[in-house]
């Protein structure tokens, strides 16, 4: 690449513009486009003297530039595009019929940016591309059900839409009259005429009704049959026999891992002599205020329960414990879990052992808000993340464990021993959790946001923040549907998930500021048809925990995606959180799904999540071509910050980072391990393999902290990966404490991080890198 472009292309989209216009004026240009399929272009043709060009470009772009020739009296023009929806266009006047345009578009892709070939189009003559439909009213927010008119410029054109999020095609829907919007959702639209390029898609969201406010639910409900609520007039015996029933039906590695079975284990205020082994889709928490309203006589246990496990804890996935006082039997409580298995507000009054009792592996956890008054001790998990905690001491330290605004973590000692340790978290807010009050009315508390936090929000004897009554909440149960679901937004709802799979038609629109959409027991939510599963508009906020997005059979762009693409405002004093939100493509069915969550909105926290393109599951389910899925994380929004980040297996980047500012305490990530070949796995800049985590080569503020990438190349021990972090070279992209492994030696990473770093050697030994630049 040309040094100087280079040099312009990392100060961001304006100076990559000038440095496009300055290339193009000297005869140089950027690289070629890598493919057609990166993009879509055509031309519509306005009036006798304008034309439209478009430009879709098949991976969100930062920027597009068009530029043009053939207009009379004026040179070669260079023009900064406008996006509207994924679609960006420019309008060019000033034309005569039999006038020719040369054009072609430089656009931006994940970091480096392309130019296509050049393209011809002749003013009045040859084919030209319909007119994109307009809707009438525009989309917006309204207080009743609209009534929409869909048209297009184009005489004589057809239009075909969708209403579910899905893209529309030549089968979709024929509009053929006004249509009824009864409740929030998105219409999509295409326009069509033999003999011209299909339109480009137009979109309209509508947000219908959120001005009545949420019709009153019952703050006593009716949870529905997959949660016990355990009260402590009820006998030990009692209790424990429910326990242990529902363990039973959930603990088998081989039949319960990939079950539809979900349930949660709520205990109301008061002392309890159980002990509650915690099996596969089982939410264990208590229902006091805070978490020395339920004490816990016995234990909370995971362990390496089967003998199929063979004594370690790989896969002790999906399930959690929160809000409970626990006096361990033992004088120490067991907890060896690897992902998506949080361990919130607890308060261990003895030591927490995080690995199983046989000292087998297990491969990373998480605890938040919580207190260990004795040891917490790591042994044999591979990597772990505790977040605004009070540790007696801790022991242990495989690869690399992290802790910010934490006392009692040890000192900062990356890599010998591995620990890295921030001495506060620059920003968090505890999840939002259920809880009785003295009436005995359920509510859901709200935590407060905190900066630069230190120990458990809990620790002066109550968590900061404010209360809100059920009668805020949809219960959200066994029968419902997307539609059921969307109204209950709509009417100005909160949304509180039972255990469940929920299959959804249609995307979920949360478009309300201040939203609280809260699961236990693993609801799941699954998208048919290819719709994308939930889109949160880019609104003060919102907050999401406790859901399971498991990708569909039919491709979604997307799981999750949090503000409209272009999001800009700045949410910094309310942002939008990401909590214990889990998801999934493949294993219990074989899901597609392009991206699993996309951050627009800028000050998002995404706190726990675990992004995961199964390497195993129900037979059928898993395969490099069967559970397909690019990348598990996009952030396009602004200062987004990570705290507890997992991300594994994705077939390209596993994490691309666009925007700026952006901040990540701790990343855990497993390559592929199904790469068929190397020719199949090239980065588009020509290196081996994709980065792990992918900061864009226009970011000069990014920085992140206790990060580990490890390759197990295991059908194709040959594969290579160039590099596990991808970074810009500048001053203001900073990464401390980071490492690679190959895992018993199946393929190779040859650096960590750009240039630097060591390739991985046998052993599944680390190659360290402490700090880069």
């Amino acid at each position: 690449m040309n040094r100087t472009l280079d040099k312009l292309r990392r100060r961001g989209p304006r100076l990559a513009f000038v440095a496009t216009a300055l290339l193009v004026a000297a005869g140089l240009s950027a690289p070629a486009a890598l493919a057609a399929d990166d993009y879509t272009q055509s031309v519509t043709q306005l009036s006798s003297t304008q034309v439209q060009l478009n430009f879709i470009p098949t991976t969100p772009a930062l920027y597009v530039d068009v530029h043009y020739t053939g207009v009379p009296g004026l040179g070669q023009q260079n023009v900064r595009m406008t996006n509207s929806s994924g679609t960006w266009r420019t309008t060019v006047g000033g034309l005569s019929s039999g006038n020719v345009l040369d054009y072609w578009f430089t656009y931006e892709k994940s970091g480096p940016q392309y130019d296509t070939p050049h393209f011809s189009y002749t003013v009045g003559g040859g084919s030209t591309a319909v007119a994109a439909p307009t809707f009438s009213p525009p989309g917006g927010t309204y207080s009743s059900a609209q009534t929409v008119t869909i048209s297009s410029a184009t005489a004589g054109a057809t239009i075909r839409y969708t209403v579910d999020g899905s893209t529309p095609t030549a089968s979709s829907t024929l509009y053929s009259g006004p249509i009824s919007v009864p409740n929030s959702r998105t219409v999509n639209a295409i326009a069509l005429k033999s003999g011209m390029t299909t339109s480009p898609v137009s979109s309209a969201s509508y947000t219908i009704g959120t001005q009545a406010g949420c019709p009153t639910q019952s703050d006593t409900p009716n949870f529905g049959p997959n949660v016990r609520i355990f009260d402590p007039s009820m006998s030990a015996a009692t209790i424990q026999a429910q326990l242990d029933t529902d363990f039973t039906n959930q603990k088998d590695t081989l039949t319960a891992q990939f079950a539809e079975r979900r349930v949660a284990h709520l205990f109301k205020p008061g002392t309890y002599g159980v002990h509650d082994n915690v099996g596969f889709y089982t939410s264990v928490a208590g229902l006091g205020q805070n978490p020395g309203d339920v004490v816990i006589n016995g234990d909370i246990t995971v362990d390496a329960f089967n003998a199929s496990d063979n004594g370690v804890a790989l896969q002790n996935f999906w399930r959690s414990a929160e809000n409970m006082a626990v006096n361990p039997s033992s004088g120490n409580d067991r907890w060896a879990v690897a992902q998506a298995a949080p361990f919130r507000r607890m308060d261990i009054r003895g030591g927490l052992q995080l690995y199983p009792a046989s000292y087998g592996y297990a491969s990373g956890g998480y605890i938040a808000d919580s207190k260990v008054s004795g040891q917490a001790a790591s042994v044999s998990q591979q990597q772990w993340y505790t977040r605004d905690s009070a540790l007696g001491s801790w022991n242990g330290g495989v690869w690399n464990m992290v802790f910010s605004g934490t006392s009692g973590a040890p000192a900062n000692t990356f890599p010998n021993p591995p620990e890295t340790t921030l001495a506060t978290t620059p920003v968090s807010r505890d999840v939002p959790y259920l809880y009785v009050d003295g009436t005995g009315k359920y509510r859901v508390f709200l935590p407060s946001l905190r900066t630069n936090a230190s120990g458990p929000s809990w620790a002066s004897g109550s968590t900061p923040g404010t209360s809100a009554p059920m009668s805020q909440f949809y219960v959200v149960k066994s029968g419902d549907t997307a539609a059921s679901i969307n109204n209950a937004l709509a009417a100005g709802c909160n949304l509180f998930f039972t255990p469940g799979i929920y299959h959804l038609n249609q995307t979920l629109n949360v478009t309300r500021a201040n939203t609280t959409i809260l699961g236990i027991g693993y609801p799941t939510l699954v998208p048919d048809n290819g719709v994308n599963a939930m889109q949160v508009s880019d609104v003060d906020g919102v907050r999401l925990k406790g859901l399971l997005f498991d990708a569909g059979t039919t491709n979604s762009q997307a799981l999750l995606t949090v503000g409209q693409s272009g999001s800009s405002a700045n949410h910094a004093a309310n942002p939008t959180t990401v909590q214990d939100v889990f998801f999934r493509i493949g294993g219990q069915i074989a899901g597609k799904a392009t991206n699993s969550l996309i951050v627009n909105s800028a000050n998002t926290i995404i706190d726990h999540i675990w992004a995961w393109r199964a390497d195993h599951g129900n037979a059928g389910t898993v395969g490099w071509t069967v559970n397909t899925a690019d990348t598990g994380l996009v952030v396009n929004g602004a200062n987004v910050l990570a705290t507890g980040l997992f991300v594994e297996h994705y077939q390209k980047y596993q994490v691309i980072w666009n925007g700026q500012g952006g901040r990540t305490i701790f990343f855990q990530n497993e390559m592929p391990y199904d790469v068929p070949n190397q020719a199949s796995w090239n980065a588009p800049s020509g290196v081996a393999g994709y980065a792990a985590y992918k900061v864009a080569s226009n970011v000069t503020s990014h920085e992140a902290w206790g990060l580990g990438s490890y390759c197990f190349f295991d059908t194709n021990p040959a594969v290579s990966s160039y590099h596990a972090f991808e970074v810009p070279n500048t001053s203001g992209v900073r990464f401390h404490s980071l490492l690679t492994v190959s895992l018993n030696y199946r393929g190779t990473i040859t650096h960590v991080i750009n240039d630097t770093g060591g390739v991985t050697p046998s052993g599944t030994v680390p190659v360290n890198v402490v700090n880069y630049p």
